[in-house]
């Protein structure tokens, strides 16, 4: 039920909810209100000061905007809108003192800083600072923290906002950090000097409103002016989340998080910001092609010549859709495959998820919909490793009061959940309870993970767990964990018999399938025509190898996990002779005699939006029409997880040096034996 008041803010009057801060209401104003402690993210905090206004008519002295709210202001004696003051004398002098306060301490280190150039503490200074200080004791020194290889820090520069141990402890769900001390004494330490264990744990950079916290691969690689920034999409996982790639030169420097409420809202995990270094290693920048059991270097028309002679010679000609690819290069490999008399796959990982029925290899649910749900259905899903910011939002759903069950093997999810088991029974179990009409009303969510699907008796169970939704009246989200699985699916690029037809295949045109195994020629196995960005698991196997693009190299169509399509777009060129994939599909089909009918990406895209209209609805979620799967038999097998190491999942994964060090670490963690042990 709304609660409207009326507000006047420097003469603007507006009406807004009660609940809202008087800081939100000034944002709905237009005014904008100096913070360092408040985030709309994080619970309030009321530690810095800098938000002070003058409430008229209220207490003779500025009021911390952050923590009241437009209810508790009184009307005027006539009942006018209370009136807030932001520009004031009062508000101007307070603002200034509490900068003085701020640098007391703060060391003069902005010309060694990494927050140079984007630091609040520095722009706010310009606004309320002063020239000169008044304070001429020594200032206060802080031992550092090592919070790991992400985050480097400084902390005699810290200004205790507590930003960062409130999103450790409410959004990342782990308790390593705290402030100790108090006074003089007081200090943000991480407890007992752990380093910290999240997937989440580089979102305190970005949090971070001084140089107190940065990143510790990027430091003093580059200032902020002197970097292109490029918006785009990550395909680390299938969410899909929105980001902006920072280059300098051909080089990329950086990946920060973009806010969209609807996917990632401003967080982005860990492998998404720093795999960036796995970009330069182990690249792929000339054709090569395999002769007398060795690859060799090789010109365009020579790899391209090879590939055309061995296409046309196939008597079986299949073709595989890597985890990365974009929607176009599916499209046309699909397209150029099927030209040929041949098959193609992209479900790689054999889940057995039915081509032609969105309503069920996307579902019918959005990811905004956690925010809302009071029961949440996990199945075979650990969704901490398999997308950490998605699971972030159920974490917030259930401290917000929703419950949560698991059907699948146990994991750390940082949040409490109860375990109805890890088999088939379990399932059958959740699928008899039905739904009584005090469960239907409530809004409610299954999401079922890819590692419930790998099973042969996968179908049985992706139909168990939308019959689940249907009795509850609940929505269905297919958690991916690749992120060109929904649009590959979308354009079709799948086969009835899936990847068995793949296997009996004379010539495989691999398109950054890294992840499949292919038997050696000398067994029988097939002429394999490897195209991708990295010298990786393909690449080894390949007879033929074209040198494709990375995500941030080309600009492509990737569509999330709940089927919202989004555009990722070029933030920097590829090495030596690597090309754009739809580029080399389109030469390939050329030399194969089997013309692909598009000269440009744009025309590419014009096709590709005419086969599979939705696609051109850029961030949009479509709705699904529920297509009923049939019921069917469940096995035996329990249910297992399909992420084995989150850090190295992909190629450009384990080429970074930085993902091989925290797969260590992890390794490490997870071999330590207890005291009790």
């Amino acid at each position: 039920m709304s609660d409207l008041r009326k507000i006047n803010i420097d003469g603007n009057e507006i009406e807004v909810e009660g609940a809202m801060t008087l800081i939100q209401a000034c944002e709905q104003a237009g005014v904008e209100v100096p913070r360092f402690c408040y985030h709309e993210r994080l619970s309030i905090a009321g530690n810095c000061r800098m938000c002070l206004v003058e409430v008229v008519g209220g207490p003779p002295k500025p009021a911390a905007s952050c923590a009241m709210q437009v209810r508790d202001l009184r009307p005027g004696p006539e009942g006018q809108a209370p009136v807030v003051k932001t520009n004031s004398p009062m508000v101007k002098k307070a603002r200034e003192g509490v900068m003085e306060f701020m640098l007391i301490n703060h060391p003069l280190d902005c010309p060694i800083c990494d927050q140079g150039g984007e630091c609040d503490l520095q722009d706010q200074a310009m606004a309320y600072g002063i020239s000169a200080t008044r304070f001429n004791e020594p200032k206060r020194a802080v031992d550092d923290l090592d919070l790991g290889p992400l985050v480097s820090t400084a902390m005699t520069r810290c200004i205790s906002c507590t930003r960062c141990v409130r999103f450790t402890s409410e959004v990342a769900g782990i308790s390593q950090m705290g402030q100790t001390g108090r006074g003089e004494d007081a200090e943000i330490t991480s407890y007992l000097n752990e380093t910290l264990v999240s997937n989440l744990q580089g979102n305190i950079i970005d949090l971070c409103p001084v140089g107190a916290l940065t990143s510790k691969p990027y430091a003093f690689t580059a200032r902020p002016w002197e970097l292109s920034k490029t918006e785009t999409i990550d395909v680390m996982d299938a969410l899909g989340s929105n980001i902006r790639v920072d280059t300098k030169g051909r080089e990329v420097m950086r990946i920060l998080p973009r806010n969209h409420d609807g996917v990632n809202e401003e967080w982005i995990s860990d492998k998404t910001r720093f795999v960036w270094d796995g970009l330069r290693r182990q690249r792929l920048d000339r054709p090569f092609v395999r002769v007398n059991g060795k690859l060799k270097p090789a010109s365009w028309p020579e790899a391209l010549a090879a590939s055309a002679t061995a296409i046309n010679g196939a008597e079986k000609l299949a073709g595989v859709v890597g985890d990365l690819s974009s929607v176009e290069a599916a499209f046309a490999l699909k397209q150029l495959v099927e030209s040929k008399g041949g098959v193609v796959e992209s479900r790689l990982d054999g889940a057995k998820l039915p081509a032609g029925n969105r309503s069920a290899y996307v579902g019918t649910a959005a990811i905004e919909d956690i925010d809302t749900a009071e029961r949440i259905l996990l199945i075979g899903t650990d969704p901490r490793n398999e997308a950490p910011v998605l699971n972030a939002r159920i974490r917030r759903a259930w401290i917000n009061g929703a419950e949560v069950a698991l059907v699948g093997e146990t994991a750390d999810l940082t949040y409490e959940y109860h375990h109805m088991g890890n088999d088939r029974e379990a399932l059958q179990e959740a699928l008899d309870m039905g739904g009584s009409d005090e469960i239907r009303e409530k809004p409610s969510l299954v999401i079922v993970g890819q590692g419930a699907l790998q099973e042969a008796d996968g179908a049985a169970v992706l139909a168990a767990a939308q019959k689940i939704a249907l009795n509850t009246n609940s929505g269905l989200l297919v958690l991916h964990t690749a992120a060109s699985r929904v649009g590959a699916m979308d354009v079709d690029a799948t086969n009835e018999r899936g990847l068995d037809a793949v296997s009996e295949a004379d010539v495989l045109i691999n398109l950054g399938g890294d992840n499949i195994e292919v038997a050696p020629r000398e067994n029988g196995g097939a002429f394999v025509i490897y195209q991708g960005s990295h010298g990786d698991r393909g690449a080894h196997r390949a007879d033929v190898i074209f040198p494709g693009a990375a995500y941030t190299e080309e600009s492509g169509l990737f569509v999330n996990t709940e089927g919202r399509p989004q555009i990722a777009q070029r933030a920097g060129f590829a090495p030596g002779e690597a090309k754009e994939n739809w580029a080399i599909l389109r030469a390939l089909s050329a030399e194969c005699d089997a013309v692909l009918p598009y000269d440009s990406l744009a025309q590419l895209r014009q096709a590709l939006v005419a086969a599979v209209p939705h696609l051109g609805n850029v961030d949009v979620v479509a709705s699904n029409e529920v297509q009923e799967l049939a019921p069917a038999s469940l096995g035996t097998a329990t249910f297992q997880l399909t992420i084995k190491d989150y850090y190295l999942t992909n190629p450009i994964a384990r080429a970074s040096e930085l993902m091989a060090e925290l797969s260590a670490g992890a390794k490490a963690r997870n071999a330590e034996k207890m005291a009790a042990e």
